[in-house]
């Protein structure tokens, strides 16, 4: 006569079964997570680019795999750890940038975000603050969601700087020197949504509009869906970049 089966060796299976079914979709999750995040990647455009590579004041180097862009003679003392937006090539960045290392005296890090997103990437600013001694003071910056991780960072840094971007933590009682740069024909980051989180950056935060600028005007990576039209050429946007920054550098 066979013996009944008992209720725990079936709950044991139905448990069993259960847990490998939510690894299994785990896996697949993250498995398609690792594919979106490389679908869609907007690369630099090479003709800003070559300008930058052929400057003999600029010095384009990797660091950590980070991009570092740093003055060919001179001290530099100041540094900007800025973060790309999501899906965006860090070299994207470097001509729009370039003027804060020309003009300015700056180092500039672009980080290369974990999965191309700065949300899955959880490093601290000292992962890149560190690969490049010898700065005393450092900024940390980002564009569109670059700029909501990097106030997320901004607590660790000595100024923050937002590009086309704003904070979703509340920085209002950090009295940290702030800077936001928008765009007034920005299509993402509106300047509607630019001043409706003005309340959680210090109240002396400088806010700076730039005429004409859209949302990609940012960077050199080409149109991006949903974005205004952008009227300022490419050259106008780096001195208005690059202004703007000096203007922020006193107060550190």
């Amino acid at each position: 006569m066979t013996s009944p089966k008992r209720p725990h060796s079936r709950a044991r299976r139905i448990i069993t079964i259960t847990l490998l079914s939510l690894v299994g979709l785990l896996v697949v999750g993250g498995v398609g997570i690792v594919i979106w995040s490389q679908v869609g990647v907007m690369d630099a455009e090479a003709g800003p680019l070559a300008p930058v590579n052929q400057d003999d004041r600029v010095v384009v180097s990797d660091a950590g795999g980070n991009v570092v862009m740093s003055p060919s003679s001179g001290e530099s003392t100041v540094g900007l750890v800025f973060i790309p937006g999501a899906k965006v090539d860090a070299e994207a960045y470097e001509a729009k940038l370039a003027g804060l290392v020309t003009e300015d005296g700056m180092t500039v890090v672009i980080t290369r975000p974990w999965l191309n997103l700065a949300f899955f990437d959880p490093r601290p600013l000292s992962t890149f603050t560190d690969a490049v001694p010898g700065i005393d003071t450092w900024l940390v910056g980002g564009h569109s969601l670059g700029g909501v991780r990097a106030c997320q960072l901004a607590p660790d840094a000595d100024g923050l700087v937002l590009f086309a971007s704003y904070c979703a933590n509340d920085l209002s009682e950090s009295g940290l020197p702030t800077l936001s740069i928008s765009g007034s024909e920005d299509g993402l980051s509106t300047p509607k949504k630019v001043q409706d989180a003005r309340s959680l950056l210090p109240a002396d935060a400088q806010f700076v509009e730039i005429p004409g600028a859209s949302h990609a005007s940012f960077g050199d990576y080409g149109p991006q869906a949903g974005d205004g039209t952008a009227t300022i050429d490419d050259a106008d946007m780096t001195a208005e970049i690059t202004a703007s920054v000096a203007e922020l550098l006193p107060r550190l």
